[in-house]
Formats: structure tokens, C-alpha cells, sequence
């Protein structure tokens, strides 16, 4: 047999098994699968693993697979969590239904993590006066605020600025440049 033939041979078992762990539901760092972890796996008290799985739950709500993240929710890029940024309609401070469920994830993050730390950063297109955009970057951060209110989160978390039109994200003079423009970031201090 040739010296590649036998590379082969020796490669193929190798992928064989890798392949059938793959799809096996182990999380990377205990090799337990998520359903049959025991609070010694986690080390939380018993009853606490019951919360922990929940609030996972509410932090990766909409993800169509079943795949288990092991890290902080916030670093998870398939989370709700990975997006930081909402945007609002034209001299709007109201947030859009399409971006509820982002303001909502982080605020469930926030009440269960107390010593998270979030800078709401208001944003507005260039129309308008200086002074009216610094306005509206400030209604729009309250409004975050205000709906983050309604899940918990403690005031002493959240810190709001407004920049108006200083900082845009898109640089232009059309609608699309100024769609991306009207938003609160959603800027983590502290974990």
C-alpha cells in the first residue's frame, strides 16, 4: 500500500468518530449533555440549576436549533444578545415591534445579573436641529429604559446619553443612511 493509502486508513477512523460527537449534544468543557447535568456538573446548589437552565432559556427564546452555549449568554453570537443596536422610526421614540424582543432579552439578562452595568446610547439622523436631536436620542434611550423598567431591571444598571446626529453609523444624505442612524446602542460597562 502506498505511504497515502495508508494516511488514509489512518485518517478516516479518526473522522468517523469525531462526526459521531458531533451531533451528540455535549457541551464542550463537561462532556455531560445539557439534559443529564447535575448541579455538581455546574456547581450551583441543587434547586439553582433549575433558574440557571430557565434564564438560559429566555436569553437563546427564538433560536430554531437545540445546540447548548457554554459561556456567558452575552458572548453567544446566535443569542438575541449579540444584537446591540435598535432603531427607530423617522422623529419616533417608540420602539418598533421587530426590535421588542432585543430590549427585551437584555432586560431579562440585566434582572438576572445585578452587576451588569449598560450605557443606552441615543442616536439621530442629521435632520432636525442639533438641539432637537439631542432631545430625541434622549426620548429614544428613555424608552428603552422605560420598557427595561417593566422586566426588573434596577435604574442603578443604566446609564443614558444622547448624541443626536454627532455620531452616525452610515454617512450619507439618503433614507438609507439615515435608517441606520436613528438607534440607541446597547454598550455593556460592566458583567
Amino acid at each position: 500500500m502506498s505511504g497515502f493509502g495508508k494516511v488514509i486508513w489512518v485518517l478516516i477512523p479518526g473522522m468517523v468518530l469525531l462526526a459521531g460527537c458531533a451531533g451528540s449534544g455535549l457541551t464542550q468543557d463537561a462532556g455531560v449533555p445539557v439534559e443529564d447535568r447535575t448541579a455538581a456538573d455546574t456547581g450551583l446548589e441543587e434547586g439553582d440549576l433549575a433558574t440557571q437552565d430557565a434564564q438560559e432559556g429566555a436569553y437563546t427564546q427564538g433560536l430554531s436549533d437545540t445546540r447548548a452555549f457554554a459561556g456567558d449568554p452575552l458572548d453567544d453570537p446566535e443569542s438575541p444578545l449579540a444584537t446591540r443596536v435598535v432603531y427607530f422610526d423617522l422623529d419616533s421614540s417608540e420602539i418598533r415591534d421587530e426590535d421588542r424582543s432585543i430590549v427585551e432579552a437584555h432586560a431579562t439578562y440585566l434582572a438576572a445579573h445585578p452587576q451588569a452595568r449598560l450605557r443606552l446610547e441615543g442616536h439621530a439622523d442629521e435632520r432636525g436641529s442639533r438641539e432637537y436631536n439631542i432631545a430625541l436620542g434622549e426620548r429614544r434611550t428613555n424608552g428603552v429604559r422605560q420598557l427595561m423598567g417593566l422586566f426588573g431591571v434596577d435604574e442603578q444598571q443604566l446609564v443614558s446619553i444622547s448624541y443626536g446626529e454627532e455620531r452616525p453609523a452610515a454617512l450619507g444624505h439618503e433614507e438609507s443612511a439615515w435608517q441606520l442612524n436613528r438607534r440607541v446602542e446597547l454598550e455593556y460597562t460592566a458583567r
